[in-house]
């Protein structure tokens, strides 16, 4: 039980942590190359319209969630600048957040209440943000509708 709560713990700390923001296009391609080229390395692709995955996803799993998740966020956030998407680490990330660009509410500055993240891209297990934070719950999934299933799979 306490590893658990210490990998909650840890999940949420990562969460809050220091993140960089992808402002221009060209910085999110170059966030996904590295992703491509470690698509491997065990993660955990979290859209957090559903429960949050227990295992990492495979490479191809990886790959397709990226390609959908860049033609959704061009097609969806019509913006000259990116800007909505977040990693710990733009060259050697380990932790990303993607928000949706439909629910950004007040993603930078201060609110009571920030929007969670439509997506989390890590190499830590994630807990369910909802409940962890308090947060509204989801939403069913559109983006897996819209695309027959969902972007983990």
């Amino acid at each position: 039980m306490q590893e658990t709560h210490d990998s909650a713990v840890s999940f949420l700390s990562r969460f809050r942590g220091s993140f960089t923001s992808t402002l221009r296009w060209h910085q999110l391609d170059q966030l996904w190359t590295s992703l491509r080229r470690d698509a491997a390395a065990g993660w955990y692709l979290y859209d957090l319209d559903e429960a949050p995955p227990a295992e990492p996803a495979e490479a191809a799993a990886v790959e397709s969630f990226i390609t959908n998740l860049d033609a959704l966020l061009h097609r969806e956030h019509r913006e000259d600048y990116c800007g909505i998407v977040y990693a710990d680490d733009l060259e050697t990330p380990t932790f990303i957040k993607v928000y949706h660009p439909r629910r950004l509410g007040v993603v930078c500055g201060f609110s009571d209440q920030p929007p969670v993240p439509g997506w989390i891209i890590s190499l830590m297990p994630p807990l369910d943000l909802h409940a962890a934070l308090d947060a509204p719950s989801p939403r069913p999934t559109w983006l897996g509708r819209l695309l027959g299933s969902s972007l983990t799979g």
